[in-house]
């Protein structure tokens, strides 16, 4: 039987938090998403619907009488799906291991260490799950995740810094050098923030609310970033990346954490230049699941090979 309808899951997440703030930025506070992220999936849940669940003033936010019903039936069902979850997931073996992270994490950093991991450790069960932020996950669906975090306080979690944050451009090999001709620059010199401004950006949208954008990263080098530049929009970072690899323009990396594209050519550091929040990625361990064998082995494994150790 299809159940319908069936209003989007990340919506109602959103607008519980909402509601139990009463503000769409400490929501986005706790969810780790950005403001904005926060209230389009509140428009979306509006327009699913076909109600209005909040009456939106300046400076202050309250329920319509329609979010006030709507807001005990959607804590209830969350309250429940949790429970329901911790009694599936709770007799998790001691060689069984979730991990949890981000696409573009996945596919550059994480992929390549499972490899490795596993060739060390045969008798571990993997699993890996694949999501754009550590707010979409339930405590009880992952043993260990790699996120990226302003701060390493996260409510309910455990934190461990793995990599240390520092944003580097990069493009492919032959961008770059397509670069230096319309410059004027001669041999292997990398590009000054002030050349990239004439270039192609390759920007995430809403910079996945946390990280540094390319506005950021030219204002901690004293440049503006104007409407008038030349950028590419996605909201997949994997594909961002496979766009620079194609020629088509400059993507932000994370050192570390593109070294892979970087050490097989198909991308190269277009500059020196790097910009920080000041944040990192940090391995989160749910504060309430038990940790077994393989997470305790896990971690101190990829503690051992972190960036600095």
């Amino acid at each position: 039987m299809r159940m319908s309808p069936m209003p989007p899951l990340n919506s109602l997440i959103a607008f519980e938090a909402a509601v139990r703030h009463m503000s769409f930025t400490r929501a986005a506070v706790e969810l780790n998403l950005s403001q904005s992220a926060v209230s389009r999936q509140i428009v979306h849940l509006e327009a699913f619907l076909g109600r209005k669940l909040f009456v939106r003033q300046q400076r202050q936010l309250t329920l319509t009488r329609a979010g006030e019903t709507y807001a005990l039936q959607v804590r209830s069902i969350l309250d429940d799906c949790v429970q329901a979850t911790a009694e599936v997931m709770k007799s998790t073996g001691e060689n069984e291991l979730t991990i949890a992270c981000t696409a573009g994490v996945a596919q550059f950093w994480m992929a390549p260490k499972l490899a490795q991991f596993r060739r060390e450790h045969p008798d571990v069960n993997l699993r890996l799950v694949v999501r754009d932020g550590v707010s979409l996950l339930s405590a009880f669906e992952f043993d260990i995740a790699l996120y990226y975090l302003k701060t390493p306080t996260l409510s309910s979690y455990e934190t461990a810094q793995l990599i240390p944050e520092q944003v580097f451009p990069v493009c492919a090999p032959g961008y770059l050098d397509a670069c230096r001709d319309r410059h004027g620059i001669a041999g292997d010199a990398r590009l000054e923030p002030a050349h990239l401004l004439a270039e192609t950006l390759l920007a995430l949208e809403d910079a996945q609310s946390l990280w540094v954008s390319w506005r950021d990263w030219f204002r901690y080098h004293d440049l503006t970033l104007t409407g008038g530049a030349s950028t590419v929009v996605f909201n997949n970072y994997p594909a961002l990346v496979e766009m620079a690899v194609q020629e088509q323009g400059i993507v932000l990396g994370w050192r570390h954490v593109i070294d892979s594209q970087v050490e097989r050519g198909r991308l190269v550091w277009a500059s020196d230049h790097w910009a920080a929040h000041g944040g990192g990625y940090y391995l989160i361990t749910p504060e309430e699941r038990h940790e077994n064998a393989a997470t305790r082995r896990f971690k101190r494994w990829l503690l051992e090979r972190a960036p600095g150790s």
